[in-house]
C-alpha cells in the first residue's frame, strides 16, 4: 500500500518585498521533504512563476485537494486567503513576510523550521470560530458571509452619526448612536474591535464581543457574548443615508433604513497551525510590548 504524500497548496502576496524568492525558497523546503507543492492560479501569475499545470490550483480546489495550506504576507493576506478558499476544514500557516502577526505561524526565515514541522507532524492546530453574517435588504433579498475577523456597521459617505438598534436572541440590547458597532470573533478582538476599545479575548474563547466605534453615551461599553448567541443590527436612522456593512474590512453593502443583519456563528471554522513552544499569548506579549 502506497504511503500518503502530503500535499501544500501555496498562497502569497504579490506586494510583498522578496515573496517571489521566498515562495520559490519554500517549494524547495517542501520538495526536499518530500511534500508536494501546488501554487495558487493568481499567485502564480501575479508572480510570473514558471510551473506545470499539475503545480497550480484554484484557491478552492486547494481547500479540497491540500492537507496543509500555506499562506505568504501577513494577516491580511491570511484573511483574504481564508475567503478565497471558502468553507473548508484544511489547515493554514501563516508565513510572515513583514512584522510579527496574531495569525501567522512564523516569519519567513522560520520557513525550514514549519517544513521541518509539517513532516514530523510536531505542530498542533488551534480552531477558531468564524462568524455568519446575513444582509436582509428592504427588497426581501438576503446574501450571506463568512467573517474572521468582524462584521461592521458604519456611517456613510456624509458622516453623520448611525442609529441602530441592537437585539440579542430577540431581546432589545440597546439603541445605539455612534459612529459605528463592531460585532467580532475572539480572533477579532485584537483587531478594529481592540482598536475601537474593546477587550481582548483569548482567540479558543467561545464568545463574541459587540463593540460600538465612538458611542455618542459614554455609558456604552463592549459586551461579550456566548458565541451560541444570535445578534441582530436594525438601521433606525430616518436620513436619506445609507450604513455600510463590511466583513473583515471588505465587501462594502449599502444598508438602507429599516435593513437588517443577522449575525451568528458559521457553521464552519478556521484551522490555523501553530508550532511547538509558540502561542497567542506570546505573541500578544511581543506585539503589545508587554515587561518591556
Amino acid at each position: 500500500m502506497l504511503s500518503h504524500i502530503m500535499k501544500v497548496g501555496i498562497i502569497a502576496n504579490p506586494s510583498k518585498d522578496g515573496v517571489t524568492v521566498a515562495v520559490i525558497e519554500l517549494m524547495e523546503l517542501l520538495t526536499g521533504s518530500e511534500i508536494s507543492a501546488v501554487v495558487e492560479d493568481d499567485t502564480a501569475s501575479d508572480l510570473s512563476l514558471k510551473l506545470n499545470s499539475d503545480q497550480i490550483a484554484t484557491a478552492p480546489e486547494m481547500a479540497k485537494i491540500c492537507d496543509v495550506v500555506m499562506v505568504l504576507g501577513g494577516d491580511g493576506t491570511m484573511l483574504d486567503a481564508a475567503h478565497r478558499l471558502g468553507p473548508t476544514d484544511v489547515a493554514v500557516a501563516g508565513i510572515n513576510l513583514g512584522h510579527l502577526g496574531f495569525l501567522t505561524s512564523c516569519k519567513d526565515n522560520e520557513m525550514e523550521l514549519l517544513v521541518t514541522a509539517l513532516k514530523e507532524k510536531t505542530f498542533h492546530t488551534v480552531q477558531r470560530i468564524l462568524l455568519k453574517a446575513t444582509v436582509c435588504l428592504l427588497d426581501g433579498s438576503e446574501q450571506s458571509y463568512f467573517a474572521v475577523n468582524d462584521i461592521t456597521l458604519t456611517r456613510g459617505q456624509t458622516g453623520r452619526i448611525v442609529a441602530l438598534d441592537a437585539y440579542i436572541d430577540g431581546d432589545l440590547l440597546n439603541h445605539y448612536r455612534a459612529d459605528g458597532l463592531i460585532v467580532a470573533t475572539p480572533t477579532g478582538s485584537t483587531a478594529y474591535s481592540l482598536a475601537a476599545g474593546g477587550p481582548l479575548i483569548s482567540p479558543i474563547a467561545k464568545n463574541f464581543v459587540v463593540t460600538p466605534i465612538c458611542p455618542h453615551s459614554l455609558s456604552n461599553r463592549s459586551l461579550v457574548l456566548s458565541d451560541d448567541s444570535v445578534v441582530e443590527l436594525i438601521s433606525v436612522d430616518d436620513s436619506e443615508d445609507s450604513t455600510l456593512f463590511t466583513v473583515d474590512g471588505q465587501c462594502v453593502v449599502e444598508v438602507e433604513h429599516g435593513g437588517r443583519v443577522r449575525v451568528e456563528k458559521a457553521d464552519h471554522i478556521l484551522n490555523i497551525i501553530r508550532l511547538e513552544g509558540r502561542s497567542f499569548f506570546s505573541t500578544l506579549r511581543q506585539k503589545l510590548h508587554w515587561g518591556e
